[in-house]
């Protein structure tokens, strides 16, 4: 190889690890634009956190610019630091199933792992234009990545639901949390193969969706969102000694005059680590109007004793092995 050449290699060489090591990212800066490795802002809406083994799978609505509008998309991407992620693409492309008609909605997709059988399972709000089908409906994959094919439809436990969030209690027992429009939020476990809707544990008699739950230290937290639709509202909490209730009386989990700094909860993500343990609130800015730009709250909460308080956001890191963050 001529010196030439050997220059321009070298040259090229550095050029590439500077802009991979420019695209590394340290810190979380939630309300702002999230690149995922490739640059691109992540497209991961309404959506929730699965982690096996050490790889944390974030699935959520692909609301990106130009999809084709005859199908829906849910996202996948993979980290093992809460930061850095990298897109695993589409997992769900799907068209209208049973006649739903134009402008129908899949929202807020959750994915459980289930060990036994080794797949995993989504959980997604299905429903027509009006919002008046209401039910969930269930896709399987043998891979976090998919492709996830789409099973069916239903209401859960004969009862409406919109949103819908997931909870993995410490006994790695899973549930599903479901906004029961006349009725408040229910919890519900799930069947063995988590292809059904099982057992009721409690209505929550609350008029809220956004439904999120935490266990941290003796307590059972809960977190919801006003039915103000695209519009931010403040967002509140509840606890209990158990999932059966009974449930205090709802508090806010931030200054309402902020509206929870724009946010609507999505879920609480708990990271366990060998030195602490860190609670996240994970939110959605939605941005209606163009819903490609929709960004992120993810802030670490103030919990414990039976309060939880979203701190004013702000630039933070995590390291997820000790469970340690600090601001940034």
């Amino acid at each position: 190889m001529n010196i030439f050449f050997k220059s321009f290699f070298l040259a090229s060489v550095v050029a590439v690890t500077s802009i991979a090591q420019a695209q590394k990212q340290s810190i979380i800066k939630p309300t702002e634009l999230w690149p995922d490795e490739n640059g691109n802002h992540i497209q991961a809406h309404g959506g929730g956190i699965t982690k096996v083994g050490k790889t944390y799978y974030w699935y959520g609505e692909e609301r990106a610019k130009g999809l084709d509008t005859n199908f829906r998309f849910v996202s996948c991407y993979s980290s093992t630091d809460l930061t850095n992620w990298k897109f695993r693409g589409d997992v769900v492309k799907m068209s209208d199933p049973d006649s739903l008609g134009a402008k129908w909605i899949l929202e807020r997709p959750k994915v459980f792992y289930n060990k036994k059988t080794k797949k995993y399972v989504m959980y997604m709000h299905i429903d027509n234009r009006t919002y008046k089908v209401a039910q969930v409906g269930i896709a399987v994959s043998d891979k976090p990545d998919g492709d996830f094919k789409f099973v069916k439809r239903f209401r859960p436990l004969g009862h409406e639901s919109r949103d819908v969030g997931q909870f993995i209690d410490d006994d790695g027992t899973p549930y599903l949390v479901f906004e029961d429009r006349p009725f408040g939020f229910r919890i519900a476990t799930l069947s063995d193969d988590y292809m059904n809707v099982e057992k009721e544990v409690c209505l929550i008699p609350a008029h809220m969706e956004g439904g999120a739950i935490v266990h941290y230290n003796g307590l059972y937290y809960s977190i919801g969102s006003a039915l103000t639709g695209w519009r931010a509202n403040p967002n509140k909490y509840a606890t209990a000694t158990s999932l059966s209730g009974p449930w205090s009386e709802f508090k806010d989990i931030a200054p309402p005059e902020t509206n929870t700094y724009g946010g609507q909860s999505t879920m609480l993500l708990k990271v366990v680590g060998t030195k602490t343990t860190t609670v996240i609130f994970l939110a959605d800015i939605w941005k209606p109007k163009t819903q490609w730009d929709s960004r992120y709250i993810w802030m670490p909460l103030e919990i414990g004793d039976g309060k939880l308080w979203v701190p004013r956001p702000k630039p933070w890191s995590i390291n997820v092995k000790t469970g340690e963050w600090k601001a940034e």
